[in-house]
């Protein structure tokens, strides 16, 4: 009986966990919205690369193969989340290709077909993996690397932000966003007992704490070295 509640109750937190986690991860997916906006007013992508979409793309569809049911049947939760975000980059990189100059959009097609082509050859390698066990196996380090690749992707931003002690370059949102989605589906991945998603949510969660840290830290000096007067406006 006993056992009975404390499993009800570890799969009521890991479910409200991966919600929490599909919820924040949508700040994520909308945050390129202002830098489209940008390019659909002046009808060009400017200096804008497509490269982040397309590897957001590439890594959204890895780790929706991953929760698919398939794979691992008790990673639903993970299966939605990248299908949303394959969505929103999907849209993106076709708005992308619609603006950008002849060369960038044919460059972009390509490197889209070869992520749908690269996805295909892994889709169809894991189908060939008799047992089960060995087929996530496979996935899940896939997906868990290239998750992880994703997570490091700041570290340059990081680099930045120490080099100019300027937080500019580094959205509060975005950090925040970062933090929260990974932080939850870090809790989500432990109590599903899946290390293919804690352990990179877990490296995210680190740098997302970092990347806060160091938000508050350079913004708090930026505001202590000006000499600009501090005015507070209500309403």
């Amino acid at each position: 009986m006993i056992l009975s509640v404390s499993s009800s109750v570890i799969t009521i937190c890991k479910d409200a966990a991966g919600v929490a986690g599909n919820i924040f991860a949508f700040g994520l997916f909308v945050s390129p919205i202002a830098t489209f906006r940008r390019i659909l007013r002046n009808q060009s992508t400017e200096q804008f690369s497509g490269l982040p979409y397309i590897y957001a793309l590439l890594n959204c569809l890895l780790c929706m193969w991953y929760g698919a049911p398939i794979i691992s049947s008790d990673n639903v939760l993970v299966l939605t989340v990248n299908s949303v975000g394959a969505v929103f980059q999907l849209i993106y990189i076709t708005l992308f290709i619609a603006y950008a100059e002849k060369v960038k959009k044919i460059r972009m097609f390509g490197l889209l077909l070869a992520v749908f082509g690269l996805c295909a050859i892994i889709v169809a390698g894991s189908l060939q993996i008799i047992d089960a066990a060995i087929r996530r196996m496979f996935v899940g380090f896939l997906s868990g690397a290239s998750l992880i690749s994703m997570f490091a992707s700041p570290l340059f931003i990081i680099n930045l932000v120490i080099r100019t002690k300027s937080v500019e370059f580094m959205p509060f949102y975005l950090s925040l966003s970062t933090f929260l989605m990974s932080s939850c589906f870090f809790i989500y991945g432990l109590l599903n007992y899946d290390p293919f998603v804690s352990v990179p949510n877990g490296i995210g969660t680190i740098l997302g704490i970092v990347q806060l840290v160091l938000y508050f830290h350079y913004n708090n000096r930026s505001r202590e070295d000006s000499n600009e007067p501090f005015i507070v406006s209500y309403g």
